[in-house]
Order: structure tokens, then C-alpha cells, then sequence
């Protein structure tokens, strides 16, 4: 007579994260890819949140920039075409965060989430599949601006390496907006109060800034709250990239002065900020 040993069963969990064949990474990625892709075809099918992105700017770049451009008069003889593009391309990352929180948001509350849980995926990977959709929102948003940009007069002055580099600090711009989005979406989850957020945080952050008008122009309280705008570095970044900078910035304190050096600073301690707070919040929420 012979005895059966038997392992002791263990409950039953949730199937973890699996690496794929390729590895840990590999399948990281191919799930951070593959979520993306659910995000950009659900956008193809309904495209409204491009449309967004894409139209507020454009409107005030043609109001503005366009049709009020003769009355403008910028010092050190830069046209104002020229002078309002950066202003205008960088509202696209601004534009992008209200509908990004939604998203998120809209995902949480319908239960979408618990579906991926579900599934052998990186946690981090829903995350990071959100933020590389809306980084592409962004990019071809950026291009429609800037060939109507063109179109209106607007004209980089310093060659195709320099011109490229400026949309790359908006592309960076756009991407830390992503996250922004995401812990506005993870911690405030009424999707009316996210829209006002959104909406206040467009206004605030392009009118407080030199995106319209010289810092110079502004009341002088005013003075060192737009200079230390991380708006304004990013553009004053651009503007001079693409030789669009009408000289008089250098008369400001240390943002005018190293403009290039606070729009690393302050994009990097915003995006590590909002990672730590989305994913946080992602959490609390029950995501992972």
C-alpha cells in the first residue's frame, strides 16, 4: 500500500504580470505599446478630443496672431507673426491636460481599469500607454499649428537642426502635460471639476507668460510671477531657437537670462512630481 502526498492548494489571485518571451522589458513595452494602440484607435473612431486640442489653438492664433497682428507692436522689430508662435504651440500641451484627466478619470469610474488588472500586464504600463497616445494628440496637433502658422506668416529664422530642436522642448512640454493631466485625473475625479481645472489652468498659465506679450508689458506685480512661469522658459526657449526672440528678454532677472537651463529644471521637477502623484493616486483608485 503506497501513500499519495499531495502539495496543499493555496487560494486562487489575480494572474500577475508575465514576462514575455523577449524578456521583462520586451513585454513592458509590448504592453505600454499595445495600450497605446487601444488609445489611438478609440480616438480614431471618435476623434473629438484631436479636434480639441487642435482648434484652441488655432482659433488664437488666427484671432490673435492674424487678425490683431497690426496692432501690435513688439520691441526690437519682431513681427508679431513670428513673435506669437511659440506662445500659441505651447497652449496645445496646455489644451491637452483637461482632456487627459477625463480620460483617465472616465476610465476609473467605468470600471476599465479593473478589466486591465485582470490581465498578465505591467501595472505601469496603462499609465505610460495614456501618455504615449496623447504625446502622438500632441505631435500632430503641433503640425497642424505650425503649417497654418506658416500659412499666417510665421517664419524659424535659424535653420532645420535649431527649428527641430524647438518642437522638440514642446514635444517635452506636451509629454509632462500628459502626466499633469494624469494625477488631475487619479485625485479629482468629478468630471465638471476637471473641466474647470482644465480650463483655468490653460488661461493662467498662457496669460500669466510672455505667450501674447513681452513680461515687460505686464503690471509690474505681475512681473515675476509670469518670468518664473515655466511657460514662459519653454517659450523663450523656442522663440530663441528659431530666432524668433525680439531681444528684449535679457532685460528680466535669471529665467530671461538662462531660459534653456529653467525649462530643464522646472519640466523635469514637474514631471517627476506628477509621475510620483499620478501613480500614487492610480493606486488609492484601485488601479494597481
Amino acid at each position: 500500500m503506497t501513500a499519495t502526498a499531495t502539495a496543499p492548494t493555496t487560494p486562487s489571485r489575480p494572474a500577475a504580470a508575465r514576462p514575455g518571451p523577449g524578456g521583462p522589458v520586451r513585454g513592458h513595452l509590448g504592453d505600454t505599446f499595445a495600450l497605446a494602440g487601444r488609445h489611438l484607435t478609440h480616438l480614431r473612431r471618435s476623434p473629438g478630443r484631436l479636434v480639441l486640442v487642435t482648434m484652441n489653438p488655432l482659433v488664437m492664433l488666427i484671432a490673435v496672431g492674424y487678425l490683431f497682428r497690426s496692432s501690435m507692436h513688439i520691441p526690437g522689430g519682431v513681427a508679431y507673426e513670428d513673435f506669437i508662435m511659440a506662445g500659441i504651440a505651447i497652449q496645445v500641451g496646455l489644451t491637452g491636460v483637461g482632456p487627459t484627466a477625463i480620460g483617465v478619470a472616465l476610465d476609473l469610474r467605468h470600471g476599465l481599469v479593473d478589466r486591465f488588472r485582470s490581465l498578465p500586464i505591467s501595472p505601469s504600463s496603462v499609465l505610460l500607454g495614456r501618455t504615449l497616445s496623447d504625446l502622438a494628440v500632441g505631435a500632430v496637433s503641433l503640425t497642424a499649428v505650425s503649417l497654418v502658422g506658416l500659412g499666417v506668416g510665421w517664419r524659424p529664422h535659424e535653420g532645420v537642426l535649431r527649428t527641430a530642436a524647438g518642437f522638440g522642448v514642446l514635444l517635452a512640454f506636451v509629454y509632462v502635460m500628459t502626466w499633469v493631466g494624469i494625477l488631475l485625473g487619479t485625485t479629482q475625479r468629478n468630471i465638471e471639476a476637471i473641466d474647470g481645472t482644465g480650463a483655468l489652468v490653460l488661461v493662467i498659465l498662457s496669460f500669466l507668460s510672455n505667450a501674447y506679450v513681452p513680461v515687460s508689458g505686464l503690471p509690474g506685480w505681475l512681473r515675476p510671477v509670469a518670468e518664473w512661469n515655466p511657460v514662459t522658459s519653454v517659450v523663450t526657449t523656442c522663440r530663441r531657437l528659431w530666432g524668433n526672440d525680439p531681444g528684449v528678454a535679457a532685460t528680466g532677472g535669471f529665467p530671461a537670462h538662462h531660459p534653456g537651463l529653467v525649462t530643464a529644471v522646472t519640466l523635469t521637477a514637474l514631471l517627476l512630481a506628477a509621475v510620483w502623484g499620478g501613480v500614487r493616486g492610480f493606486r488609492r483608485a484601485g488601479g494597481h
